[in-house]
């Protein structure tokens, strides 16, 4: 059983059981380099639009020969774009936010779209452009090459709501929601419009699931109340995904939504996600046994293991009794596809990368 059928049967598009359960991972830079050294692969990177979104859609060769059973592939910036960093050591993205590097994360000091109120204001700022050269030119490489072995997923993350607090600033985001203030719709609206364009050109390619990426939670309830969710986002990721339907009917839509957000899942199948990523650990509503009781009849599950404490601090005993515990509940009759919850950064040590993966072929087989 190649990748590419044991991860159809995972998410319950080919009848039966897969042979086990498939694995995903994403690499920070530093992991990504460092694996690419030591197993002489070159490592390609695709610098996406939003800077985090880089590595998830990077490095594609280099995971599958470490066991990943899908290619993740998405909008790389336009030939036409350069970043120049001023004496602070910040610079504009093509959303012409201005970003510093983090930590770990990039971080956005300065929006676009602080000003707006009207809409007007938003009709008015220029979205970069979906056919940008070199937009998909990676794109349609990886699909060319693993189309036939593996599921190629298009990434399409920061989509809406996250999208739009990056350009205007998440607390103005918030007050003016509650408030109803005009730019408010119409600055999701385009921004669903612009990454629609989007993921309609990676269909275009050849992907097999388009993967949305908002996240609607904290590490303990709901950012929005859900008649805001409902109100002001359901239909416009409901529109989208009609869109998406449309031009591939057989298109799996995923969604990415850190945080407590189990409140939201009906609402999240209603709108006509298929997979859920990445269940995250150790949250309120996200206990395995609860989520694969209440909603393992409506979604396939793709994450659920802590990338937060457990992979960089945990001891190799407490992995694996995670990861067989995610695995027989989660992965009962299929439904289930194992990755740590976020990106993999340096916290975590190579030696623990390749013990997760380990421990995941180990444990992960249907009898």
């Amino acid at each position: 059983m190649n990748s590419r059928e044991r991860v159809l049967r995972a998410f319950g598009k080919i009848r039966g059981l897969p042979d086990r359960v498939p694995i995903q991972f994403d690499l920070c830079r530093q992991l990504s380099d460092h694996f690419g050294k030591i197993l002489n692969i070159p490592v390609n990177y695709t610098e996406n639009l939003y800077e985090d979104v880089t590595y998830r859609i990077s490095a594609n060769e280099l995971r599958v020969a470490m066991g990943s059973d899908v290619v993740i592939t998405g909008a790389s910036v336009s030939d036409d774009f350069k970043i120049v960093k001023d004496a602070g050591g910040t610079w504009l993205n093509e959303y012409q936010m201005r970003m510093r590097q983090g930590d770990i994360y990039v971080e956005v000091v300065g929006y676009p779209l602080a000003q707006a109120e009207t809409k007007a204001d938003i009709m008015a700022f220029k979205f970069p452009d979906p056919d940008a050269p070199g937009r998909y030119r990676d794109a349609e490489t990886l699909v060319k090459k693993y189309h036939g072995d593996y599921l190629v997923f298009g990434d399409i993350e920061v989509t809406v709501f996250s999208l739009a607090h990056q350009l205007v600033g998440m607390e103005k985001l918030l007050v003016d929601m509650m408030m109803e203030t005009e730019y408010v719709i119409p600055l999701f609206e385009a921004c669903a419009e612009f990454q629609t364009q989007i993921g309609l050109r990676l269909i275009e390619k050849g992907v097999d699931a388009i993967w949305f990426g908002d996240d609607f939670g904290t590490q303990v309830s709901l950012i929005i109340p859900p008649y805001t969710f409902r109100d002001q986002l359901k239909p416009i990721y409901k529109r989208m995904i009609d869109r998406f339907k449309e031009a591939k009917p057989d298109i799996i839509p995923i969604l990415h939504c850190d945080g407590a957000v189990s409140e939201l899942l009906n609402d999240i199948h209603d709108i006509g996600f298929e997979v859920f990523n990445p269940v995250q650990p150790g949250v309120p509503g996200h206990l395995p046994k609860d989520i694969k009781d209440n909603f393992g009849h409506i979604f396939s599950f793709w994450g659920a293991i802590d990338q937060q404490d457990l992979l960089p601090k945990g001891t190799d005993e407490e992995l694996e009794n995670d990861i067989i515990e995610k695995i027989s509940i989660l992965g009962k009759n299929g439904g289930y596809m194992i990755s740590p919850a976020h990106i993999i950064q340096n916290d975590v040590s190579p030696g623990r990368v390749e013990k997760f993966i380990g421990l995941c072929l180990k444990h992960g087989k249907y009898s």
